[in-house]
């Protein structure tokens, strides 16, 4: 056995948690093509359902680490809600890779893009329930977005919209039932709805905040203080994975590894959709080439700036109260990153 295979033999495990989604990419990757052992890491994956399952199970220590919408983050690390714990972020998993699906029920030709939504929920809405859309967590960036494209087109009181809160793998049959509406969440659940025919996407994230962060790399503060070089591995292993998910070349294997059972368990022409080139919104095509970016200049680093648009656009909600730029340096940890930076094999 050779000397990196001892060391990853006596390696305590690593419990590394995801959601099924197409952003989990560098998670599966990292795992499928081994970069993970490279690094002699002993990482053991665990399918979460929703976020909430996340916050929770790093909270009870469940978990080591996970993928995780960034709001949790700070949840989390400064005590938003009933639970707090220390956590940091090393590493941004990604960039953009959600959209608004709204139910074919609505017709594209009132609704446009958002513009008509008003008037035809003021003259035409005729069903005995409040016009309902969900979003995958209080603290997610998909609230934000969500709120954000309801409010620019004069939808901005609980009055206007009920807002709930879904796993991400049940929205696409809520709005097959008609429980709700319309949903914000991440590829490739916009797809499952859009290729059945029961929904189509009138605004993608990067349309709506081009550039803003989505997923993050979240260790718990007990894993960092006791197994600090592992954290550091664990970052550079995913920048690994992020920068091959990002590569032209390497997109059908991507797509075959999220399709596994394991991980999405979408089939890949679902997962193709905004995976490889084009987004079939269910009215026309569009260029996808950024609908997910993975890595590139500044797209990796946990900076100040990052941290600041998900507490902004939280804080627009009505969620949050202010916090300092030192409260985000502690968890968005750019020493961290810049360490697994200089660990990684593809520096």
């Amino acid at each position: 056995m050779s000397e990196q295979g001892q060391r990853r033999g006596n390696q305590s495990q690593i419990r590394l948690g995801f959601v099924p989604l197409s952003d989990c990419a560098p998670i599966a990757v990292a795992k499928e093509l081994g970069i993970f052992e490279r690094y002699g890491l002993n990482v053991v994956l665990s399918r979460e359902l929703g976020w909430a399952s996340v916050r929770d199970k790093m909270f009870y220590g469940d978990l080591d680490a996970a993928q995780s919408i960034a709001g949790i983050a700070f949840a989390l690390g400064m005590g938003f809600s009933e639970l707090r714990c220390d956590v940091a972020v090393p590493l941004i998993l990604n960039l953009h890779g959600n959209a608004i699906t709204l139910s074919s029920d609505l017709k594209p030709s009132e609704i446009g893009k958002g513009e008509g939504l008003h008037s035809y929920l003021t003259q035409s809405w005729k069903k005995d329930r409040p016009f309902t859309m969900a979003a995958t967590h209080r603290f997610s960036s998909h609230h934000i977005l969500l709120y954000q494209w309801l409010r620019r087109h004069g939808l901005s009181s609980p009055a206007d919209v009920e807002i709930i809160f879904l796993p991400p793998p049940l929205m696409p049959r809520h709005l097959k039932a008609g429980h709700i509406d319309g949903y914000c969440v991440g590829e490739p659940w916009n797809s499952e709805s859009i290729l059945a025919g029961t929904g189509w996407s009138p605004a993608v994230s990067s349309d709506l905040s081009h550039g803003h962060p989505e997923k993050v790399l979240l260790v718990s503060g007990r894993f960092l203080r006791e197994r600090k070089d592992e954290s550091i591995a664990l970052a550079a292993a995913l920048l690994d994975a992020c920068k091959m998910c990002q590569e032209q070349g390497f997109q059908n294997e991507m797509i075959s590894i999220l399709a596994m059972k394991e991980y999405t368990g979408a089939s890949e022409e679902v997962l193709r959709n905004s995976l490889a080139g084009h987004f079939n919104t269910g009215i026309g095509t569009t260029s996808s080439t950024s609908f997910h970016v993975f890595h590139g200049d500044s797209v990796n680093c946990p900076t100040v700036e990052k941290a600041s648009w998900v507490l902004a656009g939280l804080r627009s909600i009505g969620i949050l109260p202010d916090v300092t730029a030192g409260s985000l340096s502690r968890i968005y940890r750019e020493d961290l990153f810049h360490a697994a930076t200089l660990c990684s094999s593809g520096a």
